[in-house]
């Protein structure tokens, strides 16, 4: 199983996104649900990251069709869709994400504003990414008809989310091991349908523990995380 390493960003610094762009990780990730990163931001950073070797995923605020196809006009290589309920509102995403036929979201991609190429809707509709957040105990319970919703390309646990709606922590979250707990219930889902999963880490110590569960698809830090560990790093070798 190989992992597939990204981050979290809440900035809207463009220059230290293009920075963390370039660093390594296999892709990146706005919070536009928890960050400062509104609509007018969203098309800056989109077109700052358009050159990026590392392609950008966008946490939209909720299911909601026009914000995700903001994100997807943007440049966002896919969406992560928080404050699914239930297998009805991972439908409504789904649709959000694919032109016609496949769904309804409208078209006005923003690259032939700054010069750009454009895709064609049937080539947008084969290499986006639909990204479901099983956060709420709503969702864990139709995880398997969840992850067989036409559209839906992968499911991203939440954990802090799920721990709180399952009233438990997310430490005993990670520590369950039960082949029917709720890790246990999405990873095989998504294994039945030949889908991704993927998951919140925010740190390496739980990248490994949602690797462990075989959730290869981790934001394994954040831009917060990294900026913290490279000043420890550089205070650290002043004392050394």
């Amino acid at each position: 199983m190989e992992t597939s390493r990204g981050i979290w960003t809440s900035t809207t610094d463009v220059d230290l996104l293009l920075r963390l762009a370039s660093g390594g990780f296999d892709w990146l990730a706005l919070d536009a649900q928890h960050g400062p990163v509104d609509r007018a931001a969203l098309h800056v950073i989109g077109r700052a990251l358009a050159g990026a070797p590392t392609p950008f995923l966008v946490r939209v605020p909720a299911v909601d069709a026009a914000w995700i196809g903001a994100a997807l006009d943007a440049g966002a290589a896919g969406v992560i869709v928080p404050s699914v309920e239930g297998v009805a509102d991972a439908g409504r995403a789904a649709l959000a994400t694919r032109y016609p036929p496949l769904g309804d979201r409208s078209w006005g991609p923003f690259a032939p504003l700054w010069g750009g190429t454009t895709t064609t809707p049937e080539e947008a509709n084969q290499a986006v990414q639909c990204w479901v957040m099983v956060e709420t105990s709503g969702a864990l319970d139709d995880v398997d008809v969840i992850a067989a919703t036409p559209g839906v390309d992968g499911l991203f646990v939440g954990p802090f989310d799920l721990s709180l709606s399952l009233g438990t922590t997310p430490e005993a979250l990670l520590a369950d091991h039960d082949p029917t707990g709720p890790l246990a219930r999405v990873v095989a889902a998504a294994e039945r349908q030949g889908i991704l999963v993927g998951g919140f880490a925010g740190a390496p110590e739980r990248a490994r523990a949602l690797v462990s569960h075989g959730i290869p698809f981790v934001a394994v830090t954040s831009d917060a995380g990294v900026v913290e560990a490279g000043v420890r790093a550089v205070l650290g070798d002043l004392d050394a």
